[in-house]
């Protein structure tokens, strides 16, 4: 109990100190994420080992990825991902997954290795669309056509690779992988309908709930942990990623409430961001090993380069061949795609799988976590410097 406190306790006192460093640092070119990545590494074991990565702490950071992913499944508006960018962004993906896959076919090391070669192919097709809400949120960009953009490409980066990772690298026959995502899919509707048929309804829990939800009781906060923790469980005890369970409550509770609600956001967003995210992202940092980072640049700016090569070109290209959006500045194209090339908590998902099944070495799978922060920090920036060369023609 000791070990563990005194981990939380340096994890809490950097997730504090991570805000006022990046707050230093000009226009946040910087997102916070790239400091506490930095925070956990530093303090892992594999640099000074002031904190450790226990069953408690581990278990702790599952809650802050299902956070991450509830609050990224929330933003989405399904309406949107069904118009024509929205069927773009999907077709954009298949294409991604096409290269991914041919690419990644061609490294020696993944022949005769189906698991590592998938794992490496997805992790190429994802856009960490959890961890650029935040950043859109602060540069002003949702709800702009940039930011509508940026969300239907992204939405597709987050959904599709999750499906992907239950789907292909699971060792159990396809057929029953598909059965049990068609279980889960059926409980999370039922998670979804139900109450929203209730709270339309207006019976006497729904009331009860709402005249609650500002008293000691908060009971809409309660009522979406419910939500998040139930569906984390039946991910579990089908065998899924908890990805899958977390991002399937951020939809549920968007369907239950389509027209949002500020109130309970706002606490949420306390909770999430406050407490458990950042928890996720310096335990996540405590898995990079700078060494092996180090003594393997070569596989580090490939994967990143493969990045740009299978999601940034194919994002570019899309937005330029769709009617609406194909009057847009190629600065504006490069903006959206470059912030749909950043990748994060599902290489880290995606890694820890393949490395749980004897795919992936470890020192491989730092590599790409380290590249995953990596364009946290890059693309944002490169973002940055397209949006004003944007805005510099416009003046």
């Amino acid at each position: 109990m000791e070990t563990e406190l005194i981990t939380l306790f340096v994890i809490c006192a950097a997730a504090f100190l991570c805000p006022v460093l990046a707050a230093l640092i000009p226009k946040k070119l910087i997102p916070e994420t790239v400091f506490l990545l930095l925070a956990g590494m530093l303090m892992g074991p594999n640099v000074f080992g002031i904190a450790s990565n226990d069953t408690a702490v581990a278990f702790l950071s599952d809650l802050g990825l299902g956070f991450l992913f509830l609050l990224a499944g929330y933003e989405i508006d399904p309406k949107k991902m069904a118009d024509r960018q929205g069927k773009y962004g999907f077709g954009t993906w298949i294409l991604t997954l096409g290269l991914a896959i041919g690419i990644t076919a061609i490294l020696p090391e993944m022949r005769d290795n189906f698991i590592g070669w998938m794992a490496t192919a997805i992790a190429l097709t994802t856009t960490a669309f959890g961890t650029l809400i935040p950043i859109l949120h602060d540069r002003g960009l949702m709800g702009t056509r940039l930011g509508d953009s940026i969300v239907a490409y992204g939405t597709w980066g987050e959904i599709c690779p999750i499906i992907a990772i239950a789907l292909v690298m699971s060792t159990r026959k396809t057929w029953v992988t598909i059965a049990i995502l068609a279980a889960f899919a059926l409980i999370a509707v039922l998670a979804a309908i139900v109450p929203r048929r209730l709270w339309e309804r207006g019976t006497a829990l729904t009331g009860f709930v709402s005249r609650n939800a500002e008293t000691n009781s908060q009971m809409t906060v309660r009522g979406v942990m419910v939500l998040l923790v139930g569906l984390l469980a039946v991910s579990a005890l089908f065998d899924l990623d908890i990805v899958l369970g977390s991002f399937a409550a951020g939809f549920v509770l968007r369907f239950i409430m389509p027209h949002g609600d500020q109130g309970l956001e706002r606490k949420l967003n306390g909770i999430g961001y406050g407490f458990f995210i950042p928890l996720f992202f310096i335990v996540s940092g405590m898995g990079i090993n700078p060494q092996a980072v180090i003594e393997r640049p070569g596989p580090l700016f490939l994967f990143i380069g493969m990045l740009l090569l299978v999601r940034t070109l194919p994002i570019y290209n899309a937005l330029r061949l769709n009617p609406d959006t194909r009057d847009l500045d190629p600065s504006a194209r490069a903006t959206v795609a470059l912030y749909c090339t950043m990748a994060l908590p599902l290489i880290v998902a995606v890694t820890s799988i393949a490395t749980a099944a004897g795919a992936m070495d470890a020192s491989t799978a730092s590599v790409l976590v380290a590249a995953g922060g990596i364009t946290v920090l890059v693309m944002p920036l490169l973002a940055t410097a397209t949006l004003a060369v944007l805005k510099k023609r416009h003046r």
